[in-house]
């Protein structure tokens, strides 16, 4: 059976999932990318590295972000959102980059996997030339899909 995704469906995955892509367009060029990200039931919470990507959302902050769970090819949900991207500074970044790990973090399965920074030196990537960006995407339209076999 195929279906749309309500509202509440839609948070539900946004909820459970910590992957996603997110969707930029400037200058004549989209490009998408995955990332982790935490939603707090208003805005999905992001980082990243200065880039292609935070050139081209500052350029034109207006985003997609997509998100999936497939468990088979005939099991599957997926929601498409759109809204604006905003970078985050000071306290507003640090509770976001708090946000962001307290979703990650139960899902950390190796000391490999474990981030190298702490909470308060997060702005200092492993590289001291490379600058962390915080941001968050403000959900403005959602939709979605599912498929359940019966």
């Amino acid at each position: 059976m195929l279906g749309k995704l309500n509202r509440s469906q839609i948070d539900n995955l946004l909820r459970s999932e910590v992957t996603g892509r997110i969707g930029c367009h400037s200058r004549n060029k989209t490009y998408i990318v995955p990332l982790t990200f935490a939603y707090d039931g208003e805005y999905i919470y992001c980082h990243t590295i200065e880039g292609l990507k935070t050139r081209m959302m500052r350029e034109n902050p207006h985003v997609c972000f997509e998100v999936d769970r497939v468990d088979n090819m005939a099991n599957w949900q997926s929601a498409i959102i759109w809204g604006t991207y905003t970078e985050l500074h000071a306290r507003e970044a640090e509770e976001a980059l708090q946000t962001l790990v307290n979703r990650t973090h139960p899902l950390l399965t190796s000391e490999t996997a474990r981030p190298r920074h702490s909470l308060d030196r997060a702005h200092e990537a492993i590289d001291p030339n490379i600058k962390m960006v915080i941001f968050r995407i403000k959900v403005e339209e959602a939709t979605g899909r599912f498929e359940k076999s019966s």
